[in-house]
């Protein structure tokens, strides 16, 4: 049976038993239109704590449909990991052009993210890296003790209001 999905074309050449309660849908042996085979394999994922069907295509005939669907979602955080690095920390603009700058700047890139992270970790803190990251880059300057800031600021237990006394929100006689 020849099938054509997004102009490509392929056919199935073995369907393998998936196991159940896998998350598995599909585990088939094909064999694309140039002639080359393949494995593709459909689950379904979660992403960003919703269920996905996913289509996975690999050319490892030997693995099984699980290993092949954790091998990806393993990626994908890779993926995801130098995504915040590059957006985050800026890493996609090098101040230097040699080998040594660039490797001087992804070494101390990976540092921060470390270090922050390791910050995060110590204060349980709830929120995103990128507020994380700003109130720290703002609290370098004060020279202040950042879990005490964390604390004070109240983010680091999770409540996302600032706990400021009501009376500083206004100002008397206006």
């Amino acid at each position: 049976m020849v099938r054509e999905k997004q102009n490509m074309r392929y056919e199935v050449i073995e369907k393998r038993e998936a196991p159940e309660g896998s998350g598995i849908l599909r585990d088939e042996i094909i064999m694309l239109n140039k002639g080359v085979p393949a494995r593709r394999v459909v689950a379904i994922v979660e992403v960003d704590g919703e269920e996905r069907e996913m289509t996975f295509l690999t050319n490892n005939l030997e693995w099984t449909a699980r290993t092949i669907c954790d091998f990806y979602r393993c990626r994908w955080q890779i993926e995801v990991f130098f995504k915040q690095l590059k957006q985050t920390l800026q890493v996609a603009d090098f101040l230097g052009n040699s080998a040594n700058a660039v490797k001087w700047q992804l070494w101390t890139a990976l540092l921060l993210m470390l270090l922050l992270r390791f910050l995060a970790h110590l204060s349980k803190w709830s929120h995103s890296f990128v507020r994380l990251f700003t109130l720290t880059r703002a609290a370098l300057w004060n020279r202040s003790d950042l879990l005490g800031l964390l604390q004070r600021y109240g983010t680091a237990k999770g409540n996302f209001r600032c706990l400021g006394q009501p009376e500083q929100d206004f100002l008397p006689g206006i």
